[in-house]
């Protein structure tokens, strides 16, 4: 554990700064999306306003060409009902009464602002909405967790403990990470855990804290395109971001507008 928290990159209050502005640039791109969502319009569609904006303000997405032997070919990832994450933009349509997730990136200056949202297209069903609710809510605990002296293990086990108590599931394969000059940092903080274990939380941390929430089970499969996870029944998922900055004065949102 004394290895791994010598790995993790404490960021100046200059550094923080410009991640602030790297989270704020995230959040306009995201609301530019979540303004054009709505029955019949596609998800290549959706990634194309995303991609034109951060393109305005000279940024882009670390999303786009991202990964090893099959880099991933867009800017967001928009993941559909049973799609957890990594959902890959294309010709497919949203339909009245699905619910999408839209996780994007934005490098500013060097630095990573990351973030996600759900929200449903048109009317969608009770269990839909509060699916979105829970995973809004878990996101909230778990910042009010980041402050120095805790643990990413107290994080974890808040979320899964709210997720759990609600009738819902936590995956415990994809976790919120650290967050800087690259996308992927450490910690890892997954949204399971034991309070008081792993990587105790200091002032100049950066993480992309992120409660990915199903319906059904935990469990996930990843589908031909090696990208898209879906929850092994095909029950709804959700998934809420923002990046944190630790603090002595208290969590800091980076990635709100």
């Amino acid at each position: 554990m004394i290895g791994l928290e010598r790995a993790i990159n404490i960021k100046s209050p200059a550094e923080i700064a410009i991640m602030r502005e790297a989270g704020r640039i995230n959040a306009q791109t995201l609301e530019a999306v979540k303004a054009a969502i709505a029955p019949g319009v596609t998800t290549g569609e959706l990634n194309e306003i995303a991609e034109t904006f951060q393109s305005k303000l000279s940024v882009y997405s670390p999303f786009k060409n991202y990964g090893g032997p099959y880099p991933y070919p867009a800017s967001i990832c928009t993941s559909i009902n049973e799609e957890l994450v990594h959902g890959i933009p294309g010709k497919r349509k949203l339909k009245e009464g699905d619910i999408i997730s839209v996780d994007c990136g934005t490098v500013y200056q060097g630095f990573v602002g990351d973030s996600a949202f759900t929200v449903g297209v048109g009317e969608i069903t009770p269990e839909a909405q509060k699916l979105i609710a829970v995973t809004r809510h878990a996101l909230e605990i778990a910042i009010r967790l980041m402050v120095p002296g805790n643990y990413s293990g107290d994080i974890g086990a808040a979320v899964e403990a709210y997720v759990e108590g609600q009738g819902f599931y936590c995956t415990h394969v994809y976790t919120g990470h650290g967050v800087g000059r690259n996308m992927h940092e450490e910690p890892q903080v997954p949204n399971y855990g034991k309070p008081g274990t792993g990587v105790r939380l200091r002032a100049g941390m950066t993480i992309a804290i992120e409660p990915m929430v199903l319906v059904g089970t935990r469990h996930t499969r990843v589908l031909n395109d090696e990208w898209t996870v879906i929850s092994r029944d095909r029950s709804l998922c959700a998934h809420q971001e923002h990046s944190i900055a630790v603090t002595d004065e208290g969590p800091l949102v980076l990635t709100d507008l």
